[in-house]
């Protein structure tokens, strides 16, 4: 091959499937590799080959490892030794016996039809994985972004495009606008959702229904928003095929970030031209856009846009198992509206606001508290004010006969149920304060230990997991907490979630985990206590089993040793005398005093891990006490021993 055809191939090479020259290089090397251990038939596969590519000169050469041989020697394989004159032209300081990187003479052209196409195989391969790996590379780092693409191929279950060109990518059904039709070779828009590899090429996801194809399309039409002048908080997006009952919606909220800016006004452009293009390229989605505000009842209100609501009748509230609840009172006209078709328009405020919001009209909520003026706190209302409930019952009777009711009138109910809310409200917030004082004082009753402990280390059914798992339910100790103050509670988590068994079984199942692995735990958990320092003589040393506050029993020990070998002090000539205190580590005690006969002998201590593994066994210092003995005049050491097969310390054992 001429050298122009060499460059002019080379080059193709690199500029079709856009890859660097080294990896094309490196797939040259590896195909002549190959192609002459093919041709040739005589290089071990434990003998190194290698190939330099110079395509600038249109060179190339096959290096053999070689093992250096005397120049006398009469005949070599040339395949696999070489002459040390010979060698030391490619290295000066070569020795007889080393190995040595040799160039062979090769001619490509007197490669076989086989080692031929070994070599075409090779290329080909190694440059489809390489153009892998540059694909991954790339639409990896392009994951978030938008990107054109060419639609390929439509069926039920997913639309097959092809982004740049270059790579196919696979847009699922549930990732589509609902009621979106495409044709083949539609040239569409999508978001680049996930990048897998895959042993045949990336694998990529787009979306036309992700929220965040709505923040791109933004960013790119707003140049406000693109240059940080006006921020996105908040999007809210119902358009994929799931969503059925209503039509494509979506909620955008901004604030500005520099003064003087309108915000909205700057997403809806002049004439509303910014956002329609962006309504058109998501088939005429209907995108509503409400500024931010950091009081929440005001962004809730304007989230629950086109319906005009007062941000004063939006009830905040913090619960301990739901989390933010939101109550708002609308008028009746604006209820529609406020509820969107099926739902869809309070759902999207949720979302956007983070919010449970609970929507009644004035009406309803008029009728509900009637029902309480009996009870408190609404009573105290009631007597407060006897006109407006007097008013309130005349109104609301109106409306039962289905009678026209007038503006003025329901002005009435809304300011009555202003009232009526508001103490409900703080009726609610101060039981609140109460519930979490109580579980506050019970949790401080609790080991700290089972705040460490996960629910799922109690085995229980995963619904039931779900079901008590709260934002003040999120441990062991939190959930032992909540049983002791308000067992109900629990139960009606478990039936609000229908788990499976019942309620009553599950919370049965919760107590029978806790009262089995609870105290397991603890009892393994606790560390053996650090035996070296003297302890005190009233106190058991920690980790071994508690003496008994008696003398030494008159049963015969099960193993006698002579006294003299552990006899510290001789006897003194007084009948009693304090123990003589020894160099620590051995504590001292004092004399003991019979115990009564009726007095029942302390509960064994629990065993710690280690005593249970055999791993540890207690000190001398701990396992033995010093006593007077009275008969003998002296003070002796006893020690503690165990009955063949119990768990207590019980009897001595004088050594």
């Amino acid at each position: 091959m001429a050298k122009s055809e060499f460059t002019l191939a080379f080059n193709e090479i690199t500029e079709a499937h856009r890859l660097p020259r080294d990896v094309v290089i490196e797939a040259l090397k590896q195909a002549l590799v190959n192609a002459f251990r093919r041709d040739t038939g005589r290089v071990s596969s434990a003998q190194r080959v290698e190939a330099e590519v110079d395509p600038a000169n249109n060179r190339y050469r096959i290096l053999l490892e070689k093992e250096v041989v005397e120049d006398s020697a009469q005949s070599i394989n040339e395949m696999t030794e070489i002459r040390l004159s010979e060698a030391r032209q490619l290295n000066p300081i070569i020795e007889v016996g080393d190995v040595i990187m040799a160039p062979h003479e090769t001619n490509t052209k007197t490669f076989g039809r086989i080692a031929a196409q070994t070599a075409k195989q090779v290329i080909l391969q190694k440059i489809r994985e390489a153009e892998r790996a540059a694909l991954y590379s790339e639409f990896k780092g392009r994951e978030g972004e938008l990107a054109f693409g060419q639609v390929q191929n439509i069926n039920s279950q997913a639309i097959t495009v092809m982004l740049s060109g270059r790579v196919e990518a696979i847009l699922p059904a549930k990732e589509q606008i609902r009621d979106e039709r495409f044709k083949q070779n539609d040239k569409i828009r999508v978001y680049i959702l996930e990048v897998r590899d895959s042993p045949r090429g990336p694998q990529i996801i787009v979306s036309r229904a992700h929220r965040n194809m709505l923040r791109r399309l933004l960013e790119f039409e707003v140049p406000e928003i693109y240059h940080g002048q006006v921020e996105i908080k908040a999007i809210a997006r119902e358009a994929s095929q799931q969503s059925k009952e209503a039509v494509q919606h979506s909620k955008v909220a901004v604030a500005a970030l520099q003064p003087g800016i309108d915000p909205v006004g700057a997403c809806v452009g002049q004439r509303g031209m910014r956002i329609q293009t962006i309504a058109k390229e998501l088939h005429d989605e209907r995108i509503d856009v409400i500024e931010w505000s950091p009081d929440p009842a005001v962004f809730i209100a304007k989230a629950l846009s086109p319906a005009h609501i007062d941000s004063q009748y939006v009830y905040l509230e913090d619960d301990m198992d739901q989390g933010n609840i939101a109550t708002v009172i609308v008028s009746e006209d604006q209820f529609s509206r406020a509820i969107g078709r099926g739902g869809q328009n309070a759902r999207l405020a949720a979302k956007l606001t983070g919010w449970r919001i609970d929507i009644k009209s004035v009406t309803e909520a008029a009728f509900e508290a009637q029902k309480r003026l009996d009870q408190p706190p609404l009573d105290r209302l009631a007597a407060e004010n006897t006109e407006l409930i007097a008013e309130v019952t005349r109104i609301l009777d109106k409306k039962r006969a289905d009678r026209t009711v007038m503006p003025e009138e329901y002005q009435t109910l809304m300011r009555f149920v202003h009232l009526a809310e508001t103490r409900l409200l703080q009726q609610r917030k101060a039981e609140q304060a109460r519930r979490i004082k109580l579980i506050e004082h019970a949790r401080q009753n609790l080991p700290r230990r089972v705040f460490q402990m996960q629910l799922e280390e109690l085995e229980l059914e995963e619904d039931i997991i779900k079901a008590i798992r709260t934002r003040s339910i999120q441990n062991v100790g939190d959930l032992m907490a909540r049983l002791q103050v308000e067992e109900q509670s629990v139960l009606n988590l478990l039936e609000k979630a229908k788990v499976k068994d019942g309620a009553a079984v599950a919370l049965s199942a919760i107590k029978d985990a806790i009262e089995s692995l609870v105290p397991h735990y603890l009892a393994t958990s606790e560390a053996p206590a650090a035996t070296s320092a003297p302890s005190s003589p009233e106190l058991p040393t920690p980790g071994a089993p508690a003496a008994e506050p008696s003398v030494a029993p008159a049963a015969e020990p099960t193993e006698e040793e002579a006294p003299p070998a552990f006899v510290d002090v001789e006897a003194p000539s007084e009948p009693r005398r304090p123990p003589v205190p020894l160099p620590p580590p051995l504590p001292v005690a004092k004399p003991r005093r019979p115990q009564p006969a009726t007095e029942p002998p302390p509960p064994p201590k629990e065993e710690s891990r280690r005593d249970r593994r055999g791993k540890g066994k207690p000190s001398k210092s701990a396992a033995r006490d010093l006593i007077y003995d009275e008969e003998r005049g002296e003070t002796v050491r006893l020690r503690k021993h165990k009955r063949r097969g119990g768990r207590n310390w019980e009897d001595f054992d004088e050594e």
